[in-house]
């Protein structure tokens, strides 16, 4: 039986592939939220600031960053410059989502830039790429749906963990959460040796960085991982044009 590409697939197909796609986030985004719900009311903000908080930043790892800081008493310029810089990120996926779906409507573009999230990127990009023939609303539509079992619950489980609170046990480890989600996203975009050399000089320079305050160790490695992974392009081009 043959198997459904981009040629065959309906803008209906692709949405519902999308949605599948992005199911099994929801193991590690509804422990995820209900962490930020818990530290957030820990920190004095109560329920509907909690979930103001989720749904204006929307951006799990800037709102662990800010919230941390806030904690720490860092100054207002600091916590943004470190949710910005950690969000730095999103931009470059903008840019490189671009390609796939810069000719959709502007309404439609905003809306997809307000829920570029890690999930939605990596599985987008992935399937753009494996079926580059879909049709621009086939390809907004597949985004649409990998968000739509996660987005409700990032909301519902952030108000959860605020209701809650304190009473989920610690032995639950909701905070495995984390870095379970970025390893199951960065991993297999590790796809060339830049990408690799990116991960390394930002993973190393974050551990030499770890106690500069604020979390500024965060900023340094984030920059100095993207400078390593463009120079690596650039010398890997470089080689491979004087090997033609």
């Amino acid at each position: 039986m043959p198997s459904t590409t981009s040629k065959t697939r309906t803008t209906a197909g692709a949405y519902w592939k999308g949605a599948a796609d992005g199911a099994p986030f929801i193991l590690v985004v509804v422990p995820f939220a209900m962490l930020f719900g818990v530290l957030a009311t820990e920190s004095g903000l109560n329920v509907l600031e909690t979930l103001a908080f989720s749904a204006v930043v929307f951006a799990g790892a800037a709102q662990f960053t800010a919230l941390q800081l806030m904690q720490e008493h860092a100054p207002t310029a600091v916590v943004l410059a470190s949710a910005l810089a950690v969000n730095l990120r999103v931009a470059m996926y903008s840019a490189s989502l671009t390609p796939w779906i810069g000719a959709a409507p502007l309404w439609q573009r905003a809306i997809a830039a307000y829920f570029t999230v890690d999930q939605s990127y990596a599985c987008s990009v992935a399937q753009f790429e494996k079926e580059p023939q879909m049709s621009v609303p086939q390809r907004m539509a597949y985004f649409s749906g990998v968000l739509t079992p996660i987005v409700p619950l990032w909301y519902i489980s952030t108000v959860i963990g605020a209701l809650v609170g304190t009473q989920i046990p610690e032995a639950w480890a909701l905070d495995f959460a984390l870095p379970i989600t970025f390893l199951a996203l960065v991993a297999p975009m590790l796809r060339t040796a830049a990408h690799v050399i990116a991960a390394l000089v930002g993973i190393t320079v974050s551990l030499l960085t770890a106690t500069v305050p604020y979390s500024l160790g965060l900023i340094i490695a984030g920059t100095l991982g993207m400078m390593a992974g463009a120079q690596a392009e650039v010398w890997l081009a470089r080689r491979r044009l004087a090997h033609d």
